[in-house]
């Protein structure tokens, strides 16, 4: 399982929300391709970055940022927040990116998707952010009436190549993660799920790798990894020691 440090930006700089709330944002750098450069050399074999300012109003305002951490970086960089469009989400890939995340469009223009998918194989991944288990979108400011397990079933056979899952209600809180949700997701799905929201602790970590049987691939880590309390080098090697058995297994462990 890969453990993914996540960089949101915002205006240019590198900050946190919690639970998807604009007015609740923590700054934690204003040089994003310096804090990037640092999880590279901590031994991340993969970044995530959130464009915010795209997610909640389509507009481009970070692509320079975007563009220095490409270049800048050696690993692989996945990125979503805003694309809605099959030029948008091409601009994106010729920065150097090596995969794009489709989120409001996953719901609002499945056939973008689709399209995208079959255009980019292995290089269009679906975000599926939910609030006690329907979709939201916009940045997390719509709520929808559809089931998060339901828009991933939609998307069996297109040729997406991963899942996103984020507990809106978990993201940026550090309270751990949704663990029947993020199985829920996992057994529905066609692709590989890789889980976001809610991780404070390598023990967290450890209990998602618990459902990699079930098809969990990676999990995102934001907030944690910038206020201390999960040492990126030390989570990852605690994963690939596979030192789960340091996890209690019981019937609660989903609950």
């Amino acid at each position: 399982m890969e453990i993914i440090p996540a960089i949101d930006l915002l205006e240019g700089n590198c900050v946190r929300l919690n639970q998807g709330k604009y007015n609740q944002v923590t700054k934690f750098s204003n040089n994003p391709v310096e804090q990037a450069l640092s999880w590279q050399n901590q031994g991340a074999k993969r970044l995530h970055l959130v464009d915010l300012d795209g997610a909640k109003t389509g507009m481009p305002i970070n692509d320079a940022c975007i563009r220095e951490i490409t270049a800048a970086l050696d690993i692989p960089i996945q990125l979503g927040g805003g694309i809605r469009s099959i030029e948008r989400a091409e601009d994106l890939l010729n920065y150097g990116l090596d995969r794009v995340i489709l989120g409001t469009a996953a719901l609002e223009n499945p056939t973008l998707v689709n399209t995208l998918a079959k255009d980019h194989p292995e290089r269009i991944i679906v975000g599926i952010d939910a609030k006690n288990g329907k979709v939201a979108t916009r940045g997390w400011i719509n709520q929808s009436n559809i089931q998060a397990t339901d828009l991933a079933k939609s998307f069996i056979g297109s040729g997406i190549s991963a899942i996103i899952s984020t507990d809106i209600t978990k993201d940026g809180t550090l309270k751990g993660p949704n663990l029947s949700a993020l199985k829920d997701m996992a057994q529905v799905s066609s692709v590989p799920v890789i889980a976001s929201g809610g991780i404070s602790s390598i023990s967290d970590l450890i209990s998602i790798l618990a459902l990699e049987h079930e098809g969990i691939s990676g999990v995102i880590v934001g907030r944690a990894l910038y206020d201390g309390t999960v040492d990126l080098s030390e989570a990852i090697k605690a994963i690939e020691n596979g030192h789960i058995q340091d996890y209690p297994s019981n019937k609660s462990f989903y609950a």
